[in-house]
């Protein structure tokens, strides 16, 4: 009982931190400092939360450009992040790279990237690099439905079955590519369907509920090490938010707001919240814990702001060169 707990807890922090953050850029976008484009986890919260937690620290994970909550998750940090954003010095690549190229390496979080489906053959080389090694470690790479429209997926997925290579497809699924429903785009019913005809571990889930999601990844990835393949998971949700940008766009009219409705009355930040209380948890240490990541989030944002801009000297450092490059 108390480790499950322990998980919840864990998932409730992460969770709690990429709303909150997430929060802060909604609420400070309009002030045009942070100049990168923004692609919102909210309603997704508990997808990374749970599958980064799932495969363990020694475990690598690598995303798509909607990359806050597997950054987030992962880390747990907040001053590089909000850097990244506003384009300054400390940020993940001093400002360079912005909210579709976050990474932290040093700690597992391979990266993210612009291009869709671009990193699903990169964590799929980085899973045959951990099979040579001998590691007992997997890669978990999160890419959104559209996706799994793109011949690389199919590629990846391919070649990942047939060499068993640790790799977990992580599909987290919203309904739409953009503002095109899958029904259009698809002539087969159903993904999941599709991948389980390959020699793979495949689950499917529609939960907002953290714990259960984390659940489910384990038990996926015993399977996967059971039977030495790789797995994949299709994981269902809602995204609050236009597909790029921090507004809502039900005016858009491809989706309609009671849609949106009936998933806020399951959001997974408010239920996680619930089954801490419910499990016992005191409400004065969630409060508090809730205080302390209030608190980070705002100091990240103090640096970010306070901090310069970086050289132009640096523009192409580790890109053509590990050197300064003058470009005056």
């Amino acid at each position: 009982m108390e480790q499950t707990l322990a998980v919840a807890r864990q998932l409730y922090r992460r969770m709690y931190l990429i709303r909150t953050a997430e929060d802060a850029i909604v609420k400070r976008y309009h002030e045009n400092d942070m100049k990168t484009p923004m692609h919102m986890s909210m309603g997704a919260e508990a997808i990374a939360a749970a599958v980064c937690l799932a495969i363990g620290p020694d475990s690598l994970c690598v995303s798509s450009y909607r990359s806050h909550g597997t950054y987030l998750a992962r880390t747990l940090e907040t001053d590089r992040f909000f850097a990244e954003l506003y384009g300054k010095c400390g940020g993940t690549a001093d400002g360079r790279a912005g909210s579709m190229h976050l990474s932290a390496p040093e700690q597992g979080y391979l990266g993210g990237s612009a291009i869709v489906a671009s990193v699903i053959p990169v964590a799929t080389g980085a899973a045959f690099s951990l099979k040579r090694l001998g590691r007992d470690a997997v890669v978990a790479v999160f890419f959104g439905d559209g996706a799994i429209d793109e011949g690389s997926f199919w590629e990846s997925l391919n070649i990942a079955c047939a060499w068993r290579l640790p790799v977990l497809f992580v599909c987290e699924d919203n309904g739409f590519a953009v503002h095109t429903p899958a029904g259009v785009r698809h002539g087969y019913a159903s993904i999941t369907d599709i991948v389980s005809r390959f020699r793979i571990s495949a689950a499917e889930t529609s939960t907002t509920d953290a714990s259960l999601l984390h659940a489910a990844t384990q038990e996926l990835l015993a399977d996967m090490r059971a039977a030495q393949r790789p797995g994949f998971i299709r994981m269902h949700y809602y995204r609050y938010l236009e597909h790029v940008g921090v507004n809502e766009d039900f005016a858009a009219g491809y989706r309609p707001r009671d849609e949106y409705e009936e998933w806020l009355a399951v959001d997974p930040v408010t239920t996680q919240r619930t089954r801490l209380l419910e499990a016992g948890v005191a409400e004065d240490w969630v409060a508090e814990m809730e205080r302390g990541i209030d608190a980070q989030v705002a100091h990240s944002i103090e640096l970010a702001v306070a901090a310069p801009f970086p050289d132009e000297c640096i523009l192409f450092r580790d890109v053509m060169t590990n050197e300064n490059v003058d470009i005056s």
